[in-house]
Protein backbone atom coordinates (compact mmCIF):
# COMPACT_ATOMS: atom_id res chain seq x y z
CA UNK A 1 0.00 0.00 0.00
CA UNK A 2 1.33 3.72 -1.07
CA UNK A 3 -0.42 6.15 0.77
CA UNK A 4 -1.32 8.92 -1.62
CA UNK A 5 -3.10 12.37 -1.83
CA UNK A 6 -5.61 13.65 -4.52
CA UNK A 7 -4.41 15.44 -7.50
CA UNK A 8 -6.71 18.14 -6.59
CA UNK A 9 -8.58 18.54 -10.47
CA UNK A 10 -8.81 22.34 -11.23
CA UNK A 11 -12.56 23.64 -9.75
CA UNK A 12 -15.03 24.65 -12.19
CA UNK A 13 -14.16 22.00 -14.65
CA UNK A 14 -16.80 20.19 -16.41
CA UNK A 15 -17.19 16.85 -15.20
CA UNK A 16 -15.93 14.08 -17.83
CA UNK A 17 -18.04 11.94 -19.29
CA UNK A 18 -18.29 7.90 -18.81
CA UNK A 19 -20.49 4.98 -19.23
CA UNK A 20 -19.26 2.10 -16.98
CA UNK A 21 -20.67 -1.59 -16.34
CA UNK A 22 -22.74 -1.77 -12.37
CA UNK A 23 -23.21 -4.20 -10.20
CA UNK A 24 -26.20 -4.72 -11.52
CA UNK A 25 -24.88 -5.59 -14.89
CA UNK A 26 -26.25 -2.68 -16.99
CA UNK A 27 -24.16 0.30 -17.56
CA UNK A 28 -24.19 3.56 -15.91
CA UNK A 29 -23.66 7.30 -17.51
CA UNK A 30 -23.17 10.61 -16.98
CA UNK A 31 -26.34 11.64 -18.55
CA UNK A 32 -27.87 9.45 -15.85
CA UNK A 33 -27.53 12.17 -13.66
CA UNK A 34 -28.38 15.22 -15.69
CA UNK A 35 -31.13 15.95 -12.89
CA UNK A 36 -29.16 15.81 -10.38
CA UNK A 37 -28.69 19.04 -7.90
CA UNK A 38 -25.23 18.00 -7.01
CA UNK A 39 -23.08 14.41 -8.30
CA UNK A 40 -20.62 12.91 -6.06
CA UNK A 41 -18.41 11.15 -8.28
CA UNK A 42 -15.99 8.63 -5.73
CA UNK A 43 -13.18 6.62 -7.01
CA UNK A 44 -13.10 3.63 -4.39
CA UNK A 45 -12.61 0.20 -4.55
CA UNK A 46 -12.88 -2.94 -1.95
CA UNK A 47 -10.37 -3.70 -0.44
CA UNK A 48 -8.61 0.07 0.82
CA UNK A 49 -8.77 0.47 4.22
CA UNK A 50 -9.20 4.39 3.78
CA UNK A 51 -12.09 3.06 1.64
CA UNK A 52 -13.01 0.30 4.63
CA UNK A 53 -12.90 3.28 7.17
CA UNK A 54 -15.52 5.43 5.61
CA UNK A 55 -17.92 2.94 4.25
CA UNK A 56 -20.15 3.10 6.90
CA UNK A 57 -20.91 6.49 7.11
CA UNK A 58 -20.91 7.43 3.37
CA UNK A 59 -23.47 4.84 2.82
CA UNK A 60 -25.66 6.66 5.78
CA UNK A 61 -24.82 10.04 4.70
CA UNK A 62 -25.06 9.00 0.60
CA UNK A 63 -28.94 7.85 2.06
CA UNK A 64 -29.38 11.13 3.63
CA UNK A 65 -28.04 13.54 0.50
CA UNK A 66 -30.01 11.06 -1.86
CA UNK A 67 -33.52 12.08 -0.29
CA UNK A 68 -32.17 15.97 -0.98
CA UNK A 69 -31.51 15.41 -4.47
CA UNK A 70 -28.19 14.48 -4.47
CA UNK A 71 -26.61 11.52 -6.73
CA UNK A 72 -23.78 9.34 -6.27
CA UNK A 73 -22.21 7.27 -7.49
CA UNK A 74 -18.98 4.99 -7.21
CA UNK A 75 -16.08 3.72 -9.32
CA UNK A 76 -13.77 0.90 -9.08
CA UNK A 77 -10.32 1.59 -11.43
CA UNK A 78 -8.30 -1.13 -9.56
CA UNK A 79 -6.51 -3.72 -11.72
CA UNK A 80 -8.31 -6.57 -10.07
CA UNK A 81 -5.86 -8.97 -12.45
CA UNK A 82 -3.57 -8.36 -9.54
CA UNK A 83 -5.81 -7.49 -6.42
CA UNK A 84 -8.07 -10.11 -6.69
CA UNK A 85 -10.19 -8.43 -3.95
CA UNK A 86 -11.09 -5.99 -6.28
CA UNK A 87 -12.92 -8.01 -8.61
CA UNK A 88 -16.35 -7.44 -10.36
CA UNK A 89 -17.70 -10.25 -8.39
CA UNK A 90 -16.23 -9.22 -5.11
CA UNK A 91 -17.33 -5.63 -6.08
CA UNK A 92 -21.28 -6.85 -5.95
CA UNK A 93 -20.86 -8.73 -2.78
CA UNK A 94 -19.13 -5.15 -1.55
CA UNK A 95 -22.34 -3.23 -2.84
CA UNK A 96 -24.57 -5.62 -0.61
CA UNK A 97 -22.38 -5.68 2.53
CA UNK A 98 -21.75 -2.49 2.63
CA UNK A 99 -25.22 -1.04 1.90
CA UNK A 100 -24.28 1.55 -0.75
CA UNK A 101 -27.17 3.24 -2.07
CA UNK A 102 -25.21 4.21 -5.42
CA UNK A 103 -24.20 2.67 -8.62
CA UNK A 104 -20.64 0.77 -8.00
CA UNK A 105 -18.98 1.00 -11.52
CA UNK A 106 -15.85 -1.04 -12.72
CA UNK A 107 -13.45 1.18 -14.94
CA UNK A 108 -11.69 -2.04 -16.22
CA UNK A 109 -9.48 0.42 -19.18
CA UNK A 110 -8.88 3.01 -15.85
CA UNK A 111 -9.55 5.78 -18.53
CA UNK A 112 -12.14 6.85 -16.42
CA UNK A 113 -9.66 7.47 -14.22
CA UNK A 114 -7.44 9.26 -16.06
CA UNK A 115 -9.84 11.21 -17.59
CA UNK A 116 -11.11 12.61 -13.63
CA UNK A 117 -6.98 12.37 -12.83
CA UNK A 118 -7.66 10.45 -9.95
CA UNK A 119 -4.93 8.73 -7.49
CA UNK A 120 -5.93 7.42 -4.39
CA UNK A 121 -9.17 5.63 -3.00
CA UNK A 122 -11.10 7.49 -2.02
CA UNK A 123 -10.99 10.27 -4.00
CA UNK A 124 -14.04 12.63 -3.92
CA UNK A 125 -15.17 14.94 -6.98
CA UNK A 126 -18.62 16.83 -6.23
CA UNK A 127 -20.09 18.88 -9.23
CA UNK A 128 -22.86 21.35 -8.86
CA UNK A 129 -26.06 21.04 -10.97
CA UNK A 130 -24.27 22.02 -13.90
CA UNK A 131 -22.32 19.25 -13.70
CA UNK A 132 -19.19 21.80 -13.14
CA UNK A 133 -16.69 21.00 -9.79
CA UNK A 134 -17.46 22.65 -7.01
CA UNK A 135 -15.39 20.58 -4.36
CA UNK A 136 -12.41 17.71 -4.34
CA UNK A 137 -10.52 16.48 -1.53
CA UNK A 138 -10.93 14.71 1.42
CA UNK A 139 -14.52 13.02 2.86
CA UNK A 140 -13.42 14.21 6.61
CA UNK A 141 -9.84 14.33 8.56
CA UNK A 142 -10.37 10.96 9.99
CA UNK A 143 -8.03 8.30 8.98
CA UNK A 144 -7.85 4.24 10.11
CA UNK A 145 -5.93 3.73 12.98
CA UNK A 146 -2.24 1.46 11.94
CA UNK A 147 -2.89 -1.20 14.48
CA UNK A 148 -0.07 -3.41 12.32
CA UNK A 149 0.79 -4.65 8.48
CA UNK A 150 -3.13 -5.11 7.45
CA UNK A 151 -4.75 -4.49 10.33
CA UNK A 152 -6.70 -1.09 10.93
CA UNK A 153 -8.85 -0.25 13.60
CA UNK A 154 -11.59 2.68 13.04
CA UNK A 155 -13.54 3.38 16.40
CA UNK A 156 -10.60 5.06 17.17
CA UNK A 157 -11.06 8.30 14.70
CA UNK A 158 -14.53 7.42 13.62
CA UNK A 159 -15.73 8.79 10.01
CA UNK A 160 -17.71 11.75 10.17
CA UNK A 161 -17.98 12.66 6.19
CA UNK A 162 -18.08 16.91 7.26
CA UNK A 163 -16.18 17.83 4.81
CA UNK A 164 -18.44 16.13 2.00
CA UNK A 165 -21.54 17.10 3.87
CA UNK A 166 -20.29 20.86 4.11
CA UNK A 167 -19.57 20.91 0.45
CA UNK A 168 -23.30 19.47 -0.04
CA UNK A 169 -25.00 21.52 2.31
CA UNK A 170 -23.40 24.56 0.53
CA UNK A 171 -24.16 23.30 -3.02
CA UNK A 172 -28.08 22.89 -1.81
CA UNK A 173 -28.09 26.25 0.04
CA UNK A 174 -26.93 27.84 -3.42
CA UNK A 175 -23.69 29.18 -1.20
CA UNK A 176 -20.06 28.73 -2.59
CA UNK A 177 -17.56 26.54 -1.40
CA UNK A 178 -14.43 27.93 0.43
CA UNK A 179 -11.57 27.18 -1.96
CA UNK A 180 -8.73 25.91 0.27
CA UNK A 181 -9.78 22.52 0.53
CA UNK A 182 -7.80 19.54 1.45
CA UNK A 183 -6.78 16.83 -0.85
CA UNK A 184 -8.65 13.18 0.37
CA UNK A 185 -5.61 10.47 1.36
CA UNK A 186 -5.85 6.54 0.78
CA UNK A 187 -4.23 3.87 -1.01
CA UNK A 188 -3.02 4.63 -4.92
CA UNK A 189 -4.97 3.27 -7.50
CA UNK A 190 -3.50 -0.11 -8.68
CA UNK A 191 -2.53 1.05 -12.35
CA UNK A 192 -2.37 -2.05 -15.12
CA UNK A 193 1.17 -2.07 -16.55
CA UNK A 194 1.51 0.67 -18.74
CA UNK A 195 -1.34 2.36 -17.59
CA UNK A 196 0.83 4.25 -14.70
CA UNK A 197 -0.24 7.98 -15.36
CA UNK A 198 3.47 10.12 -15.86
Amino acid sequence: MVMTASNMMDLGTKAPDFTLKNTEGSTTSLADFKDAKALVVMFICNHCPYVIHIAPKLAELAKSYQEQGVEFVAINSNDSSAYPDDSFDKMVSEKAQRGYPFAYLVDEDQMVAKAYDAACTPDIFVFDQDKVLAYRGQFDASRPFRISSGNYDSTKNPATGEDLAYALDCILAGKTIDKDQLASIGCNIKWKPGNEPS
